[in-house]
């Protein structure tokens, strides 16, 4: 096959996305760290069905107007860091496309080169050892390919760039220690070479289908897992000892929902599960001994795609507005007290998409819009629905927490120019040390910290700073890291999984330890037990 035509692309796509959506897990499970947030797998995968979901729409078979329509549809859906680039790798594809209804190899080469041209200029400092690294690395050795093999078929020229793509993967633990380290290769250079192979597969008549089985499956473990967390920790009785098998319970719990954590120390046996059936799994694990702690919460709203909390807003324009990025009532209300108009819900557990923000920005009636993402992983979409709004002066502010996002709001001024505001916002950012406790997913070693599955995880900014299977021990240690004789307020925020009881033993421990003032709110944000903010 020496042509590509919209026919062809459209075949291609279809492939590509399927074999990702197949696949998906695999991505996430390359996560460096052991956390439970959305991964770059899931991210890849909505932002690419969402241009595929464009292009059907579409109806067309023309290539130019394929290549548009998957353009703006990956843009738009483009969620976490990943996303935004895959979007810019097709974004450089259309550019170079615009109304040519053909491309011989070379061209399709060259269109490929483009992408991967506009996804580095797409990022502010660019990584290597990432997905930038494999699109790169595979594109200019295809090309290469192409220029010493003038009669290069199409399926020639794909399969080239998927078998560097696969060097250039594999390599990137050489390039990042962190990678190596993990004993994984890069996520998003992953999910690019899936989508790649699934393009090879459909030109050599095979083409790759969303696997029926495994999309049942996971649509009903999503469905058990909307309800509740479940954690519960057993002591196991003398014939409990004998009869439990960890291998066989996790059998048994993975038809009963999903983000399960098990695990067993000498007679004790420690479980977190997402399900709709809490009642089925207490009844289960209470045939192998006594509950010493039971804990059950509703998590239906964390478990929701991205959507906009806020009422329609038809008053007069104003000189600003702002938009800040959280997750759990209690944050959505403390940033609607600190002047947010339109709260996106978000963060960790599910990284809004750039249509989110751009739907945000449309329901502000200011000549000023200050987004704040509160979350590294959610700039970028952030700043890509800034630069595809007219009209409106959008200000991203790189707020990389939730601390950082309520800093930057206490101090803004409604009275003052935008280039104070900016100034003063940024400088109270700067101010703000971040720190968060969760738990880890999977046994891992993070800069020579071995890590278990279950270990509750302090996190200071972005490194692991102390891990322990106690809690409260963790977030003592992690405050013990971050205040110090130039501290003057600590801002503890709870989230949905601790008790007062616990809340309280924290804020004495401050009290009593440090000379500093302490505001304390309960966030009831998902996936972190508490988000801790000094300043």
């Amino acid at each position: 096959m020496d042509i590509l035509n919209g026919r062809i692309f459209k075949d291609m796509l279809e492939s590509g996305c399927a074999n990702l959506n197949n696949r998906r897990s695999d991505v996430d499970a390359l996560n460096v760290f052991p956390v439970p947030d959305g991964d770059t797998g899931t991210n890849m995968s909505l932002t690419f069905t969402n241009g595929i979901t464009e292009v059907r729409n579409s109806g067309s078979d023309s290539l130019p107007v394929i290549a548009k329509k998957l353009s703006r549809g990956l843009l738009m859906g483009a969620r976490g860091n990943s996303g935004v680039i895959l979007s810019q790798i097709f974004r450089g594809f259309y550019q170079y496309v615009q109304d040519q209804e053909e491309l011989n190899v070379k061209q399709f080469s060259e269109a490929m080169l483009n992408g991967s041209k506009l996804a580095y200029k797409a990022v502010m400092r660019p990584v290597e050892g990432t997905i930038l690294t494999v699109v790169r690395e595979a594109s200019e050795a295809a090309a290469k390919y192409v220029e010493e093999n003038e009669n290069c078929s199409l399926n020639e020229y794909v399969d080239i760039w998927c078998k560097e793509g696969k060097v250039s993967l594999d390599h990137t633990p050489e390039i990042l220690p962190v990678l190596k380290e993990a004993h994984v290769v890069d996520s998003g250079g992953s999910g690019l070479l899936i989508i790649f192979e699934g393009f090879l597969a459909a030109l050599n008549g095979t083409p790759i289908t969303e696997a029926e089985e495994s999309e049942k499956v996971e649509k009903e473990k999503n469905e058990k897992a909307s309800g509740y967390r479940l954690e519960a920790v057993v002591k196991l009785s003398d014939t409990g000892r004998h009869i439990f098998r960890e291998e066989k319970m996790r059998k048994q719990l993975n038809q009963m929902g999903n983000k399960i954590t098990l695990k067993q120390r000498e007679d004790v046996v420690k479980l977190r599960i997402n399900t709709m059936s809490p009642g089925e799994i207490l009844t289960l694990l209470q045939r192998y001994g006594e509950f010493d702690q039971v804990q059950l919460e509703n998590i239906q709203s964390e478990l929701k795609p991205s959507i906009i909390e806020d009422d329609e807003d038809d008053t007069p324009e104003k000189e600003y507005g702002l938009i800040s990025v959280c997750a759990g009532e209690g944050l959505k209300k403390l940033f609607k007290d600190y002047r947010t108009d339109v709260v996106v819900s978000g963060g960790q557990t599910m990284n809004p998409s750039t249509e989110d923000f751009v739907s945000a920005i449309s329901r502000i009636h200011a000549k000023h819009i200050y987004i704040l993402p509160n979350n590294s992983n959610i700039i970028m979409a952030a700043k890509q629905a800034a630069d595809v709004t007219d009209g409106k002066d959008v200000i991203v502010l790189e707020t990389k927490s939730i601390p950082q996002g309520l800093s930057a709001c206490i101090n803004f001024n409604p009275e003052e120019t935008p280039e104070a505001n900016t100034d003063a916002m940024n400088e109270a950012i700067g101010a703000v040390k971040s720190g968060s406790i969760t738990y880890a997913i999977k046994d891992t070693t993070v800069e020579g910290r071995e890590i278990h599955a279950g270990d509750f995880m302090a996190i200071l900014d972005k490194e692991i700073v102390f891990t322990s299977t106690d809690k409260l021990e963790a977030v003592k240690e992690l405050l013990n890291q971050m205040v110090d004789e130039d501290a003057e307020i600590v801002t503890l925020i709870a989230g949905s999984d601790v008790s007062e009881e616990d809340t309280a033993e924290i804020e004495s421990y401050i009290d009593e330890t440090f000379d500093v003032d302490v505001d304390v709110q309960n966030g009831g944000q998902p996936v972190y037990s508490y988000l801790i903010g000094v300043e």
